[in-house]
């Protein structure tokens, strides 16, 4: 994956409104970068524009991302403004909270339809105009729950699982062709899992030791410019990687005791 110069790039930004894409939005804008962000809430996009250095810089679409409709509008809108673009940050997401047996086929598609079948549908028709950008990246936001599951996260881990693999298939397929960067945080200080699309969990899902989303927007663009393909962000979520590698079955007791 090469190394690239972000000032002047163009990008794409999904779930842009609060937390990690929030960050990466307002990151990019310092280093001078054109933005296209989409969420479904207007009005906390619009906290952006202070971090514009020109109005030209960012333009607002809000929408739902899994409207085909809306992921059509964008790629307009990418072309109208910016006469295309050379970088797709996936980031949209949300989750479900909860013991799989509790929940319902509602909440796993739309976990799916969010964390997956939205960010993927967007590559599909995103890569004819990235073909024709300055060194196109594909960026997808993933989880370190896409390496190792664990309790009452099981559609939110579902997807992040499927976004993993198909990452890493496409990468192979695209080649020298765009770049493609797997981000995987650990638990992260948002406001993912207070606005989960279900709640039956028992836990108290806390964060105050989290890493801010500002940290994780500032490796992610890190990772941009020096070319990887693929970051974990802490120590702890390596850490249980690893362990999970290396020794499986404990790792299914300790998560099934502690998880």
């Amino acid at each position: 994956m090469p190394k690239r110069r972000l000032k002047d790039l163009r990008f794409l930004v999904t779930g842009a409104s609060s937390g990690i894409g929030f960050e990466i939005a307002r990151q990019l804008l310092q280093r001078n970068c054109r933005l296209i962000v989409t969420a479904r809430r207007l009005q906390n996009l619009e906290r952006l524009l202070q971090f514009a250095i020109s109005e030209d810089q960012i333009h607002m679409v809000a929408g739902d991302i899994t409207d085909a409709a809306h992921r059509s509008v964008l790629m307009e809108k990418s072309v109208e403004h910016f006469d295309g673009l050379d970088g797709l940050i996936n980031n949209a997401g949300v989750s479900g909270l909860g013991r799989f047996e509790d929940s319902s086929p509602d909440v796993l598609r739309r976990v799916m339809e969010v964390n997956f079948f939205s960010p993927v549908e967007l590559i599909r028709i995103a890569l004819p105009i990235l073909r024709k950008g300055t060194k196109p990246l594909l960026v997808n936001i993933s989880s370190v729950l896409g390496h190792r599951a664990v309790p009452e996260k099981s559609e939110y881990c579902a997807s992040k699982f499927a976004l993993h693999g198909f990452s890493d298939a496409l990468r192979a397929e695209l080649g020298n062709d765009v770049s493609l960067l797997l981000v995987s945080p650990s638990t992260t200080k948002s406001d993912l899992f207070d606005n989960a699309v279900e709640n039956n969990s028992h836990r108290e899902w806390k964060s105050e030791n989290a890493m801010t989303a500002e940290a994780v927007a500032r490796k992610t663009l890190q990772a941009m410019t020096t070319g990887k393909h693929e970051i974990i962000l802490t120590l702890g979520a390596k850490g249980l990687v690893l362990m999970d590698r290396l020794a499986p079955t404990l790792t299914n007791k300790v998560i099934q005791r502690f998880g």
